[in-house]
């Protein structure tokens, strides 16, 4: 039996390929007409192995942060995430919400399971990341920071200031914040009012 697109599997942007001769339902049609989304049918042969968004990190820095961004990288790799680099690619001089935006975006759009943002001090990335919906961005400046964001409060953006922190101590914070899970129980309540509090004043 040939494989099956339905809604669940269209993207939010950019393009769809899938083999020919893949069954596209009526339902995966109409939703990828409503967002734009092209359904381009090729060969198998020639279908790009599609990126796994649970082990995908999207990672940036603005000029203050990009040093440390280039530390990291590699350990994320070592990790075995995939990684996103959404800039900086120098010091030339750039504004961290922008940079901050893009995290935030393949974190809430589905592209990447979590997202790390560096600046000078991590307080203004973190400021801009929560902007966006469905982010809840820690800045974590040690490893009982890194391990309550993510354990009580579900964190899936992590920023951090390069300034504030040696690169070894970045390190430690990363893979700190990247091994723990989510405790939920009665931590989901508390999600939930985040959730609520986000969709309460969205305009």
């Amino acid at each position: 039996m040939p494989p099956v697109i339905t809604a669940q599997d269209i993207p939010s942007h950019g393009h769809l390929e899938v083999a020919t001769g893949t069954i596209v339902t009526p339902a995966a049609r109409d939703l990828a007409r409503e967002r734009g989304i092209a359904i381009v049918e090729r060969p198998a042969s020639q279908i790009r192995p599609a990126v796994n968004p649970a082990r995908t990190v999207a990672i940036g820095a603005d000029h203050g942060g990009y040093r440390l961004k280039e530390i990291l990288k590699p350990v994320l790799l070592e990790l075995g995430y995939l990684v996103t680099d959404v800039g900086v690619n120098s010091e030339q001089p750039a504004d961290y919400p922008d940079l901050a935006e893009q995290v935030a975006l393949a974190v809430s759009q589905g592209q990447a399971a979590l997202g790390v943002m560096i600046d000078g001090a991590g307080i203004g990335s973190a400021m801009a990341a929560n902007k966006l919906p469905g982010i809840r961005a820690s800045l974590c400046y040690d490893r009982a920071s890194a391990r309550n964001a993510r354990e009580h409060n579900a964190a899936n953006v992590l920023t951090l200031g390069s300034r504030l922190l040696t690169a070894s101590q970045a390190e430690e914070v990363l893979r700190t914040w990247l091994a723990t899970p989510y405790a939920a129980g009665r931590h989901q309540a508390r999600i939930d009012k985040i959730t609520a509090l986000e969709k309460k004043y969205a305009q």
